[in-house]
């Protein structure tokens, strides 16, 4: 796990490839069949609901506390950018958590089952949204019970780094809870939150589009299209077409 624990860490964090897999629980998918004309028309699109600060959704107060300070360390904020918190990587689990993904809708989550291989990732029943439920109190409790009764959040920031690294690792053990099965869950989810679209909650502002240089979903690029080796001058634009999202919680 790449991080600093000095009170000014360097941002270095995983970059991950995300693979989508798509899975038909029953039945056959069936592909359209188009011709004579293009099938779309304007207005008949259903577009992703915008996600705005608010309540939590998923998380209670103290859990929101656990992921809001673990993101900004798994991300620390430098004179780069924020961190993982005021770019709303909790923000952004906590509404995938209250949604589908946490629901792990579209999975076929039958049994029987069994531990999987490195590459074939989560193969246990307990859907996302189960797991940090189970995760967050283990961690809770783990932390009150070796930190004089402290909470995640009010540990030093090299505690912090420690705990997260001891869940890394799997040197700490949590209670019905494999530690490195959740922080792996929980790093892939804040990665997510840094790099989505600012629509789903997380990317606030678009610091890690600006922070890697990548113009987002700009429509056109031809005037770009041949001129190699040279830094792109234009701000990233989100699907909402503007820079989102600017309001603090």
């Amino acid at each position: 796990m790449n991080r600093n624990t000095s009170s000014q860490p360097s941002r270095r964090f995983l970059l991950a490839s995300a693979t989508a897999f798509f899975f038909v629980g029953t039945g056959l998918a069936r592909a359209r069949t188009l011709g004579g004309s293009l099938p779309w028309e304007p207005g008949t699109a259903t577009p992703p609901t915008p996600v705005r600060p608010g309540p939590w959704l998923f998380f209670t107060a103290d859990e929101a506390a656990i992921v809001e300070a673990a993101v900004d360390r798994l991300i620390p904020p430098d004179n780069r950018g924020p961190g993982g918190k005021d770019a709303g990587c909790a923000v952004y689990i906590d509404r995938q958590l209250a949604g589908p993904y946490g629901r792990s809708e579209g999975l076929y989550t039958r049994p029987p089952f069994m531990a999987g291989a490195a590459t074939q990732g989560y193969q246990m029943p307990d859907a996302p949204a189960a797991r940090y439920r189970m995760g967050l109190r283990a961690l809770a409790d783990h932390i009150k019970s070796n930190f004089a009764g402290k909470s995640f959040r009010d540990l030093a920031p090299e505690d912090q780094d420690k705990v997260l690294k001891g869940l890394e690792s799997g040197s700490i053990a949590l209670k019905d809870v494999k530690s490195a099965d959740f922080f792996t869950l929980l790093l892939g989810n804040t990665q997510e939150g840094f790099f989505a679209d600012p629509i789903y909650g997380g990317n606030r502002d678009m610091a890690g589009w600006k922070l890697i240089g990548f113009p987002g979903a700009r429509y056109d690029y031809r005037d770009w299209v041949e001129r190699h080796n040279e830094a792109y001058p234009l701000p990233p634009v989100s699907i909402m077409g503007r820079s989102d999202w600017t309001v603090r919680e």
